[in-house]
């Protein structure tokens, strides 16, 4: 007796991993779909490419996150009053995330800064591979989000709001925009050797829009992803079998249940499988990639060679057709409350140079213009010292209420520095970036509305920005 439908793909289905077959086949109108729910305007939740609401800038992102919070000051934002008034009592109110380590001396920093660049952009000493490249890109340094840990921070700079749950950045474009390939994810996260990043489905989970628009995982080391061949017993003839044996079953389903789910009883649907066996291995391995491109990523060097590869593979998605990818950091390792002295040039070292060959790299291969590059954390650091127990363990507390990120490509100005900190670093002073707003601003260079890509949930519209009074912001434009 034949077990059920659903039994049998369970345990058989030739291992191409959950998220990524399901996305795949979905797209395509492969799969039994889940009930859709009602939704505003004619969005398809599918990953079929889908027209933007006006003409775009951008076709696809790779967000550089920086889980912990980079400290601007040391790196973005120089401060020449916080070095003056370095040792003494800050002048002023801080908000201390964490009191049992707080000190009120002012912490400047223990790095140089210099003009880059024909903008003149200053950047730390620490980031001199960035310093050359600064002519395009944006640089904030007013951005905010105005809540205090890591979590609230993550869930408002990745996914709109300082609340657990809801549907990542990622996941609102592939959403909207659906995906240029039917070989590979439209949405896939690179982790680091070390592990994931604390709070690891609020980087690349789909909240609650639907499964297909969650991030595919991608492993540091091979095989990147799991199970993407047949097991010998299953390869050539018997896979053929198979296929006609699921595609007799999909027929069976469809008869009985009319009209319940969208499933299409097509054996190119294991096809696809199929193509995807082919297209990941190939899309993931940077082997071909001539000498000069390791290099330039610092491939052939041990201390930039981890985030060299990811960088490059980031470069390989978007080349094929990925719509967003993260390169991610392990933990919360940007986040320096001790021994700030001693891991941010550490940290620094290994991906100043693989981001500012990314950058490169894509601009010598015309892809520069439509694909926005991010780089950035969920925070930044305070301008006092924190661990006052000597210079090797003092470090920074968290800062939510100005901080910098940068950006480049697809839309955005180059070799432009938009808005300022107050004297010492610590606050928003001038043309003040909230977190809600940045997601509007670089949602109008995919093509999408922000206030119009929304989800019906709950009998209400939802949105990334979710009516907080976001708004574009036209200066970071080209």
């Amino acid at each position: 007796m034949l077990c059920s439908r659903r039994h049998f793909l369970h345990s058989q289905s030739f291992g191409l991993g959950s998220l990524a077959l399901a996305s795949l086949l979905e797209r395509d109108g492969l799969l039994g779909a889940p009930a859709k729910p009602e939704s505003f305007g004619e969005i398809r939740y599918d990953l079929t490419p889908k027209k933007p609401h006006f003409e775009p800038r951008a076709k696809a992102m790779i967000s550089l996150f920086m889980m912990g919070g980079p400290s601007q000051m040391d790196l973005f934002d120089p401060k020449p009053m916080l070095t003056k008034y370095h040792g003494q009592k800050f002048p002023g109110e801080v908000k201390y995330d964490n009191v049992a380590q707080a000190s009120s001396k002012c912490f400047g920093s223990p790095w140089k800064f210099q003009k880059h660049g024909q903008c003149g952009m200053e950047l730390s000493e620490l980031l001199p591979n960035l310093g050359q490249i600064v002519d395009e890109i944006t640089l904030i340094r007013s951005m905010t989000s105005g809540v205090s840990n890591h979590a609230q921070g993550l869930y408002a700079m990745n996914a709109g709001k300082g609340i657990a749950g809801r549907p990542t950045l990622g996941s609102w474009i592939t959403y909207g925009l659906g995906c240029e390939t039917d070989e590979l994810p439209a949405y896939m996260s690179l982790i680091d050797p070390a592990g994931l990043p604390i709070f690891p489905m609020d980087h690349f989970g789909n909240g609650w829009l639907p499964s297909i628009f969650q991030g595919t995982i991608v492993r540091a080391t091979e095989p990147r992803i799991l199970n993407l061949d047949p097991p010998p017993s299953l390869a050539g003839a018997p896979q053929e079998r198979q296929m006609k044996l699921l595609r007799a079953l999909n027929d069976d389903h469809l008869a009985e249940h009319p009209g319940e789910l969208d499933l299409q009883a097509r054996i190119a649907s294991y096809e696809l499988a199929a193509n995807m066996q082919t297209a990941a291995k190939e899309a993931l391995d940077i082997s071909k990639e001539p000498a000069h491109i390791h290099k330039m990523y610092g491939i052939d060097n041990d201390v930039t060679k981890n985030y060299g590869t990811r960088c490059l593979i980031a470069r390989r998605l978007v080349e094929r057709g990925v719509r967003y990818v993260q390169v991610l950091n392990p933990g919360q390792s940007w986040d320096q409350h001790s021994a700030l002295v001693t891991s941010l040039p550490k940290l620094c070292a290994a991906m100043d140079k693989p981001s500012a060959a990314l950058i490169l790299d894509l601009k010598q291969r015309g892809l520069l213009d439509t694909t926005v590059v991010h780089w950035g954390g969920e925070m930044g650091r305070l301008p006092v010292l924190q661990n006052d127990a000597g210079y090797e363990k003092w470090g920074r507390d968290h800062n939510t209420y100005g901080f910098s990120t940068w950006l480049a490509g697809g839309g955005f100005k180059k070799g432009y520095v938009h808005g300022e900190t107050d004297e010492f670093g610590h606050k928003a002073a001038v043309d003040e970036v909230k977190h809600y707003d940045y997601h509007a601003t670089l949602l109008k260079n995919f093509g999408l509305d922000h206030t119009r890509l929304t989800y019906k949930r709950n009998g209400l519209a939802a949105s990334l920005t979710d009516n907080q009074g976001a708004k574009v912001v036209d200066q970071l434009l080209a």
